[in-house]
C-alpha cells in the first residue's frame, strides 16, 4: 500500500512475490481486457499458458505501475474519472507469494513442489477516483476528483496449487485515501500504459 501510494520506483524485491498480474476488466461491449492486458498477454484465460507476462514483470517499478491502473481509463489509457463517454473498466489481480514464512520456500526457489506448497494469495487492486454529483459540478469538486483517489486492496486467500482459490475464500479488505496527481506514462515501456501517484503534485482541474 505504501508503495503504490508513493508511486515508488525501486521496490525490486517485489519481483520475487509477484509473479502473475491479470487484468479481468473489460472494453464495453466486448468483454475483452484492455490494451496492456492484451499485448502483454494478461488474459485470465492464458493464465498461466501465455508467458508474457513474466517478460514484464521484472523491476518494482513496472509493477508499482500496474497496481496502480485506475479503475477507469479512456481507450489510449488516459485515466478517466467515469465511463459515461466510453473506456475500459480494469480490475487487477495480483497472485502474490508470501512475503513471510519459511526460508526454505524463498526465493530464489525453482523448486515447483516448494513453490507450490508455499503460501499463496491473490490480492485485487482497485484505484477509484474520488466520485461527486455530477448534476452541478463545482470546480471545487472536480479539483478534488482529479487529486484525491481511494485505494482498495483485497487480499483473497489461499491460493491452491492450480493457482484457483476455494469456492469461499478468506478475504479481507484494505482501504486508504490518497492526495496527488495520478502520473500516466508510457515512457518506460514503449506503448504500455503505467501508472504513478504523485503525493506532492497536484493537477489543476477545470
Amino acid at each position: 500500500m505504501d508503495a503504490i501510494r508513493n508511486g515508488a520506483r525501486g521496490t525490486d524485491d517485489l519481483t520475487n512475490y509477484v509473479y502473475a498480474i491479470v487484468n479481468t476488466g473489460s472494453v464495453p461491449p466486448s468483454g475483452y481486457t484492455n490494451a496492456l492486458a492484451g499485448t502483454m498477454g494478461f488474459l485470465t484465460a492464458n493464465y498461466p499458458g501465455e508467458s508474457n507476462w513474466r517478460l514484464f514483470l521484472t523491476n518494482g517499478a513496472n509493477i508499482v505501475g500496474l497496481l496502480s491502473t485506475p479503475e477507469y481509463t479512456a481507450v489510449n489509457g488516459m485515466p478517466v474519472p467515469n465511463l459515461a463517454g466510453g473506456g475500459v473498466s480494469n480490475r487487477i489481480v495480483v497472485f502474490v507469494r508470501s512475503l513471510s514464512g519459511p526460508a526454505v520456500g524463498k526465493p530464489p526457489q525453482d523448486n515447483p513442489i516448494l513453490q507450490q506448497d508455499s503460501f499463496s494469495y491473490h490480492l485485487i487492486c482497485g484505484n477509484v477516483p474520488v466520485q461527486f454529483q455530477t448534476n452541478n459540478p463545482s470546480a471545487y469538486a472536480a479539483s478534488l476528483q482529479a487529486n484525491l483517489h481511494e485505494l482498495r486492496l483485497t487480499f483473497l486467500w489461499p491460493q491452491l496449487p492450480n493457482g484457483n482459490l476455494p469456492p469461499m475464500p478468506a478475504h479481507q479488505t484494505y482501504r486508504t485515501m490518497i492526495a496527488g496527481q495520478l502520473a500516466w506514462s508510457t515512457n518506460l515501456v514503449a506503448g504500455q500504459s503505467l501508472y504513478f501517484f504523485q503525493p506532492l503534485s497536484f493537477a489543476n482541474a477545470p
